[in-house]
């Protein structure tokens, strides 16, 4: 399970995100039908979504590290080295596809090190900083 906080039309939705077993086929989500008139097209085709990255793809990333929830590009990092967090701070920003994640910390502790930085493109499960 992931939390994810996403921003639409600068409304801020949080959102909980599970995996899915990759031995199990995934069943498509029901689309809903449009709130309004007829005359409002329909909601567009789902498209299979990408394969996940496997959990192996990013075994160089070091004990304690914070890693980045989707692929996309670092906006900012709110903590430097030595800071001190609690459980559920913000740490980082990525945006994907014009939109803003957040990565918030799932554990307390002390920033030990940074991996990215503001404009870096990063993949999903790829490191961001480090929490010692």
């Amino acid at each position: 399970m992931k939390k994810l906080r996403i921003t639409v039309d600068g409304r801020v939705f949080d959102v909980t995100v599970e995996q899915a077993d990759d031995t199990a086929p995934a069943a498509p989500a029901p689309v809903a039908a449009p709130v309004s008139s007829a005359s409002t097209p329909g909601p567009a085709p789902l498209a299979a979504a990408p394969a996940p990255v496997p959990a192996q793809a990013h075994a160089a990333a070091p004990a304690g590290a914070v890693c980045s929830p989707l692929a996309g590009k670092v906006v900012s990092i709110e903590v430097q080295v030595g800071t001190s967090v609690a459980v559920g701070a913000q740490l980082a920003t990525i945006e994907a596809m014009k939109m803003n994640t957040f990565v918030y910390a799932e554990r307390a502790g002390k920033v030990t090190g940074i991996t990215a930085k503001p404009g870096d493109a990063v993949e999903e499960g790829g490191p961001l900083l480090i929490l010692g």
